[in-house]
């Protein structure tokens, strides 16, 4: 019986000596401890499949680094890149969700993070009046604000809108 989760029939535990006669064609990328070591070999013979737990995870995201520090991957490599990015996103975002944010809460987060007062949005909204009423949720960004607040944090306008909840009528 082998140890640890196993893909491919590899186990990501074989060292890459043992990986490397069991994959005689394959070619390694910068010493990969784990059974994806050429994941492009391992697309044109059939693989990979849906990632099952975090230490397949680690083994995919691994693979994924070396294959984005290629300077001119092949074709078989950017399709590798591009299958195993949307293998580990598809896990990610079942195990590891990001919750959104409501703008107040945003515009709070990028206060602390680069100790601002309130006073210092002042361009931004207006007055600091207007800021606390935005924050205390008792008023909504304008179309101007937002475009001032991307402008000032570098970010997409749509941090600053608010997502509509599920279900929610227009």
């Amino acid at each position: 019986m082998m140890d640890g989760p196993h893909i491919f029939g590899f186990s990501p535990a074989a060292s890459c000596i043992n990986l490397t006669s069991a994959l005689a064609s394959a070619r390694l990328i910068g010493g990969l401890d784990g059974i994806l070591a050429n994941p492009a070999e391992m697309i044109a013979h059939g693989a990979p499949r849906i990632i099952r737990n975090d230490a397949e995870l680690e083994v995919y995201t691994d693979a994924l680094f070396q294959l984005t520090a290629l300077a001119n991957p092949s074709r078989s490599e950017v399709k590798a890149i591009e299958l195993l990015t949307l293998l580990v996103e598809h896990y990610e975002k079942e195990h590891y969700p990001i919750p959104t944010a409501d703008p107040a809460s945003v515009v709070r987060f990028l206060i602390k993070q680069q100790n601002l007062t309130q006073r210092d949005l002042i361009p931004q909204f207006g007055s600091e009046s207007a800021v606390s009423m935005f924050l205390s949720g008792d008023r909504n960004l304008t179309l101007e604000q937002v475009r001032k607040l991307s402008a000032r944090f570098k970010l997409p306008a749509d941090v600053f809108i608010p997502r509509r909840a599920k279900g929610a009528r227009a």
